[in-house]
């Protein structure tokens, strides 16, 4: 039963993003608008079924690890309260798994794609279980002023956490997700939907929505019909962007390097990338990720997306060995790079 639940919920996430139905984008439109949905500018989608992927899964060579055995694997601790409710005058940032992160800085508290459930899928009694247990619960966070959700799956977009942060927050979401959280309660007005490039301004923060080389899906059937996307957010003099979840193509990252001239911080997935021939067109592996850090010009990236929910090939730490190794390959320098623990907060001069 595990096993199955693992299959549909990595469809869901990754081959659910396929459509071999799409039209053309329409003329006054931007080119990722179709006339049923919308689409990755630089990959065609892979047209592979359900079918292809339990082949894959049930009778390849491919060598899955055990995810059970290898939960130690994931260095952990409790997220501190006196350092979250008393934060650092430099930009501080705390990582509570997976694309979860807590942003302070200037008096503001972000979250990004917050995720407070146990398990990564639309049932709370079934399908992949945390690694290790919440640095925090939800209660216990800051106020929180901005939640920046970069896309619909249920890694990223959890609505248990949604109910329960409620109407404190604004929401930042990509283009056709508004009806989502308007439907659990969130009020229109605190909810500001973007499209790629769109930007808004708030008192200390500007955000902008940006591209990123992904999929949308909640169900096996509705495909890519809300977006996905990167976030660039710009706090004093201070400027972060989150990848959310993404794949790698050398055109899009170079143009956000250029059009943001360089980043104090980066957040990129490293994880959630095995076997490469069904993952590889929506989720960077690490040397993908050290691309995007050069890309960007950054001046620190950190990886997430690994050593939360079991979804993938690889183990719990293997993108954290990857990385390292490839860190000394390209020649990263030192500290400019990071993981963290799952609970670690890291303060940023």
């Amino acid at each position: 039963m595990n096993r199955i639940i693992l299959l549909i919920i990595t469809l869901i996430t990754s081959l659910g993003c396929s459509d071999s139905q799409i039209k053309s984008s329409l003329p006054s439109q931007p080119a990722h608008h179709l006339e049923n949905g919308l689409r990755n500018l630089y990959i065609f989608p892979p047209h592979k079924s359900f079918f292809n992927f339990l082949s894959m899964r049930v009778f390849s060579d491919v060598k899955w690890a055990n995810h059970a055995d290898r939960s130690n694997e994931v260095a952990f601790k409790k997220l501190g309260l006196a350092g979250i409710n008393n934060p650092s005058k430099n930009l501080q940032i705390s990582w509570l798994g997976h694309s979860t992160f807590l942003i302070q800085f200037k008096g503001l508290n972000i979250l990004t794609d917050p995720v407070f459930s146990d398990r990564s899928f639309p049932f709370s009694f079934v399908g992949p279980k945390r690694y290790v247990d919440h640095a925090i619960h939800c209660n216990f966070l800051p106020k929180i002023d901005f939640v920046v959700v970069s896309h619909n799956h249920y890694d990223h977009l959890d609505t248990s956490t949604i109910k329960l942060l409620g109407n404190n927050p604004i929401y930042l979401v990509p283009l056709k997700l508004k009806s989502l959280f308007m439907g659990l309660g969130i009020k229109s007005g605190q909810i500001k939907e973007l499209d790629w490039w769109e930007k808004v301004e708030f008192p200390n923060l500007k955000i902008q929505a940006m591209p990123s080389q992904h999929c949308s899906a909640r169900s096996l059937f509705a495909r890519n019909e809300t977006l996905w996307a990167s976030w660039f957010m710009q706090i004093s003099d201070k400027k972060i962007w989150v990848a959310g979840d993404t794949g790698y193509n050398s055109i899009q990252f170079r143009e956000i390097g250029k059009k943001i001239n360089g980043v104090d911080l980066a957040l990129i997935p490293i994880g959630g990338y095995l076997p490469r021939y069904f993952m590889s067109p929506y989720h960077v592996n690490p040397a993908e990720a050290v691309n995007i850090h050069y890309d960007l010009r950054a001046k620190m990236s950190i990886g997430m997306h690994w050593g939360t929910f079991p979804m993938t090939a690889e183990g719990p730490s293997d993108p954290v060995k990857e990385l390292e190794r490839q860190i000394k390959i390209r020649g990263v320098a030192q500290n400019t790079f990071k993981v963290l623990k799952v609970g670690e907060t890291l303060k940023i001069k």
